[in-house]
């Protein structure tokens, strides 16, 4: 039986009518909602303009495996936090920016970053430990869907 905890996942970029389609199938598999507690997302619970958050309390692993895969696929940023489970691992938040690969972030279970003596040491300096957490902390663009949103012109 697998370890659950809550987790949560926000997603921005740029993507097709087709592949929105496809990101809520994998968001209803997930039993994913757009709050702590609520409804089974739907397609229209989307926020035009804003990156897409979604939350579960039952998670097993504490990762969205398929949706993650799936949007480091089409190079959609993500943020995904996922509580401790005892003895088995701890708070997280790994960060895919579109790019090369996600990277995890020791968190607490507040979504806070945190970081060791041990990390404070091997970064070595004020500056590499503020980068540090900037890199944990990258502002998601918003979950745009081609042909569907529109900006306004100059």
């Amino acid at each position: 039986m697998a370890d659950r905890v809550p987790a949560s996942i926000t997603i921005g970029g740029t993507l097709t009518a087709a592949d929105y389609t496809e990101l809520a199938a994998l968001t209803a598999a997930e039993g994913l909602s757009t709050e702590w507690g609520g409804s089974r997302f739907a397609p229209s619970d989307r926020t035009p303009g804003a990156p897409l958050r979604l939350y579960a309390h039952d998670v097993a692993w504490g990762s969205f495996d398929d949706l993650e895969e799936w949007c480091i696929g089409k190079k959609l940023s993500f943020s995904r936090w996922c509580g401790g489970c005892a003895g088995e691992w701890g708070p997280e938040r790994i960060v895919f920016t579109g790019e090369g690969e996600p990277t995890s972030f020791t968190a607490d279970e507040d979504d806070d970053i945190v970081v060791s003596r041990q990390v404070v040491e091997k970064l070595g300096s004020i500056e590499a430990i503020l980068a540090h957490f900037d890199a944990a902390d990258i502002a998601l663009p918003p979950l745009v869907i081609e042909g569907v949103d529109t900006s306004p012109t100059d």
